[in-house]
């Protein structure tokens, strides 16, 4: 398990520098990153220090949220995600946001943020 955090930027040039920064200047590492524009661009990432996240995002007044991510290991070839897919789907559970966190020959490492985490950890074992 790990957190994902929804950092909430303006729609304009800059944002994604000024949040890289703050989390660099901690020593915070970046392992995932995606972002949106939408009404709302948001950046979403998870990174190798919570705790420090949290607190660099708070001191530099970016105004994010949190949720809870199921790291999932899938074998690396083709179908295997969406097989893990149609599983959270048949149960009903919707993914809110993914990552590729790591990948080798054999394993691909995903982060999911799903709406029930419960119950998809019930699935996925």
């Amino acid at each position: 398990m790990m957190r994902q955090f929804e950092i909430f930027v303006s729609d304009r040039p800059g944002e994604l520098a000024k949040v890289a920064d703050v989390l660099g200047s901690n020593g915070i590492n970046i392992m995932a990153i995606a972002s949106e524009r939408s009404e709302t661009p948001v950046i979403r990432i998870v990174t190798n220090d919570e705790q420090s996240t949290r607190t660099a995002l708070s001191k530099a007044n970016f105004k994010f949220r949190e949720n809870e991510a199921l790291v999932v290991d899938l074998a690396d070839r083709p179908g295997e995600l969406a097989k893990m897919a149609k599983r959270l789907a048949t149960a009903g559970i919707n993914i809110d946001s993914i990552y590729i966190l790591n990948k080798n020959a054999t394993t691909t490492s995903v982060a999911i943020v799903v709406s029930d985490l419960k119950k998809a950890k019930e699935v996925l074992r």
